[in-house]
């Protein structure tokens, strides 16, 4: 600990070391007025600051940005790197330390009430956007908190269920992000999540919190716990947790003093998080809150303008879109006058300002007449009056807009999602319209994916416009009318039907745990496995122009394990209007000793071109990019061998591919064993060169046509699957010893 810190450490008495590891209030940390020692204030806010004065209070106006999923459609880091610094801005202004988020929890299944908040069902993907995004904010001297970690994907008995999860899939899928961001960006806190893992909860996780955290990871910050998360506190500081939220909890802090007292805490433990919580001060302390004021117009329109990028064209028959001119335009649907822009639970932010979509389609076209009908309500039920009068609307119109907003009894923090399907009305609504008007276009606004196959084919355009924040509407219009060309990509997959996802038999679960059976193969790992067809794949998205990639090169056709290598491929813009394209680089281990996902991202770019213009767009790969975890030697490792290298336009679409070979320092396949079949033996270097020059001597022998004698384990190929043990017992030929001796000699030679 630096000099600084210890000094302070020495000054403090125990009960103040205590008191520290405990939240004040709801939202700020324990100050020790007689050293200096001032508060940290937290707020709720990845997509914009809910500040409150206590737990049940109204939020100060803030500006309320795209939710998490919307814009990991942008696959922008530069634009999720500029909302991150106005957010600072905000924060500085209103008298925030640390912004609780970004949250980057795999998307397991669609059905994660939370799913709004966090960015993709990909960790490279999440784990780039939320590094991008922590940077940004904590280069103006505003924390950070980066959560849930860990395993947090579902809503139902979210404080209490046990994700059980091998160990290959943990380190591949759900800590992989949370990893990048942590040593790509270093947040100012990690924030536990409340469930458990593998039978222990997240905040009295030594090895999540610890062992991975802070040891592997090597992070100097603070581990806080989500609210509420905390069970037993003694517990939670030996594993790492050092700071509980909320408070105040006097009781908490008793019980760490006594059992350092007792001698069942060591005090050195409770040192190492005063250290971390008074690092995280000083950090804090750097940039003075408070105070200040906000630019709300420009937030506004810097809000407006990411909403935009995050819009993905999903369907466009005959180009329907951008829209023309038009004599009448029948607007359907209650968000088109009651905007759904965010999602519920903790991350509601009090909107400084919400846009309505008929007002900003009145300014965007001032000389149509519009027409509404709200055609459904966000409550359940169902109303066929509502579709008669949307449908008369609609009958005499040029256009008939379809806004359709999932409604909030279906999506939300503190509880999953019961389908994935619009509501009964919704459906109805849709089918009823487009059958009287073939220019009905779809805008949809929800934080997840949904199904869409009962009513998609009746309408010719679609577009995904999220959970938009509070100047959504009028990005909408934007992309509408063609003054944005729309180049989100989903982040996710969109599948058919519910019963397609990779999580369907294994959730929730059930007598407090979830077993997640689907392992690596969640979202599109999972349907290129299963070459399952999908609604719009991972990384789909459609635009007003056309791209075309070519040229692919590889820096280096073979590298040894830790050389750079970069894949260079050049993008045209083909069409007649200005766009953005998204280069998606995957990677595809031809042959591996292990299952392995067929193909993976490792590399991504945005390129902004205009009509004709090509692009070269350069793209480095990762020493990452080409490994596995093995979960024997507890670290990751790659083979010597085939790598494809991927150019997609989403994760159905690959335009360009090139091979290379590594050469990988790793040479042990597996820990031979009595058990290993004899075709392990055979492809371990070590057990084929001890194993092979006594091929003969182990086993009987046969003549070949050709006159050769040779064993006769060598003709009889599906003894590759035996161990080798057996395989002496069948056809060894040594009478002396039996083979589980002989396998004992060939292991003693390795």
């Amino acid at each position: 600990m630096v000099e600084a810190t210890k000094s302070l450490i020495e000054q403090l008495t125990l009960e103040e070391k205590a008191a520290l590891c405990v939240g004040i209030t709801a939202w700020d940390t324990v100050p020790i007025e007689r050293l200096g020692i001032p508060t940290v204030t937290v707020s709720d806010g990845p997509h914009g600051l809910r500040r409150v004065p206590d737990m049940a209070g109204d939020s100060l106006p803030a500006t309320c940005f795209p939710t998490a999923s919307a814009l990991a459609a942008s696959w922008d880091v530069d634009l999720i790197a500029e909302q991150g610094r106005a957010l600072a801005d905000e924060c500085i202004a209103i008298g925030v330390d640390v912004l609780l988020g970004p949250g980057i929890n795999m998307k397991r299944t669609p059905l994660c009430g939370r799913n709004f908040e966090y960015f993709s069902e990909d960790p490279f993907l999440a784990g780039e956007l939320a590094a991008s995004f922590i940077n940004a904010v904590q280069d103006k001297g505003v924390g950070t908190s980066l959560k849930h970690f860990a395993v947090n994907n579902q809503e139902t008995h979210r404080m209490s269920i046990s994700a059980d999860v091998d160990a290959r899939t943990l380190h591949e899928i759900y800590l992989a992000g949370f990893e990048r961001a942590v040593k790509k960006a270093n947040p100012w806190t990690v924030m536990c999540g409340y469930n458990r893992i593998n039978g222990i909860h997240c905040s009295e996780n030594r090895w999540l919190l610890t062992d991975v955290l802070k040891r592997e990871w090597g992070y100097d910050g603070v581990a806080v716990s989500d609210w509420g998360a905390v069970h037993d506190r003694v517990k939670g500081v030996a594993a790492g947790l050092d700071l509980e939220m909320p408070g105040p909890q006097p009781m908490r802090v008793q019980r760490i003093v006594e059992a350092v007292q007792n001698g069942i805490l060591d005090e050195a433990q409770l040192d190492d998080s005063v250290n971390r919580l008074l690092t995280l001060i000083q950090r804090a302390s750097a940039v003075p809150k408070g105070g200040g004021s906000v630019d709300v117009d420009k937030h506004h329109a810097l809000a407006r303008k990411v909403a935009a990028e995050t819009i993905v064209l999903l369907k466009n028959e005959g180009d329907i879109l951008p829209l023309g001119p038009a004599d009448v335009i029948a607007v359907v649907g209650a968000s088109a006058q009651q905007p759904h822009f965010q999602g519920g639970g903790s991350s509601h932010i009090n909107a400084t300002r919400v846009d309505i979509p008929m007002d900003e389609l009145r300014q965007q076209a001032p000389d149509a007449e519009f027409v509404y009908a709200p055609g459904y309500t966000m409550e359940e039920g169902f109303d066929q009056a509502m579709i008669d009068e949307a449908v008369k609307i609609a009958t005499g119109a040029d256009v008939a807009l379809l806004y359709i907003a999932l409604p909030p009894f279906k999506e939300s923090e503190g509880y999953d999602r019961p389908d994935i399907d619009l509501s009964d009305q919704q459906v109805a609504l849709i089918k009823a319209v487009s059958a009287v008007q073939p220019r009905s276009i779809v805008i949809l606004n929800h934080g997840s994916a949904i199904a869409m196959s009962d009513w998609i084919e009746d309408v010719p355009a679609v577009l995904e416009a999220w959970m938009m924040g509070q100047a959504g509407a009028g990005a909408i219009t934007d992309v509408l009318f063609g003054r944005v060309n729309p180049s989100g990509r989903v982040a996710e997959t969109f599948p058919l039907r519910l019963s397609d996802t990779p999580a369907y038999l294994n959730f929730p679960g059930e007598r407090g745990h979830v077993r997640y059976g689907e392992g690596l193969f969640i979202g599109y790992r999972y349907y290129d496995a299963k070459q399952q067809e999908v609604l719009f794949p991972f990384g789909f998205g459609l635009s007003y122009t056309t791209f075309e990639m070519r040229n692919l090169h590889l820096s280096k056709s073979t590298i040894r394990e830790g050389e750079p290598v970069t894949a260079t491929v050049e993008v045209t813009n083909t069409g007649s209007v200005a766009g953005k394209e998204t280069v998606q680089v995957y990677v595809r281990d031809v042959s591996a000793s292990v299952v392995r996902p067929i193909k993976e991202l490792k590399g991504f770019a945005k390129v902004s071109l205009q009509p004709g213009e090509t692009k070269t767009v350069t793209i480095a790969l990762e020493d990452r990019a080409f490994m596995f975890y093995d979960p024997d030697r507890k670290t990751w490792i790659a083979e010597s061998g085939e790598f494809e290298i991927l150019i997609g336009k989403s994760a159905a679409e690959i335009v360009l591919r090139q091979s290379m070979m590594l050469e990988s320092h790793y040479t042990e396949r597996a820990d031979l064993s009595r058990f290993s079949t004899y075709g392990e033996w055979l492809a371990d270097p070590r057990g084929s060169a001890v194993l092979r020059p006594q091929l003969t001597a182990l086993f009987h022998t046969v003549n070949t046509p050709d006159g050769h004698t040779v064993a006769i384990v060598e003709t009889i190929p599906w003894l590759l699957d035996v161990p080798l043990d057996a395989v002496l017992g069948f056809f060894g030929r040594n009478e002396r010893l039996t083979s589980d001796e002989v396998v004992a000699n060939l292991l003693k030679q390795l």
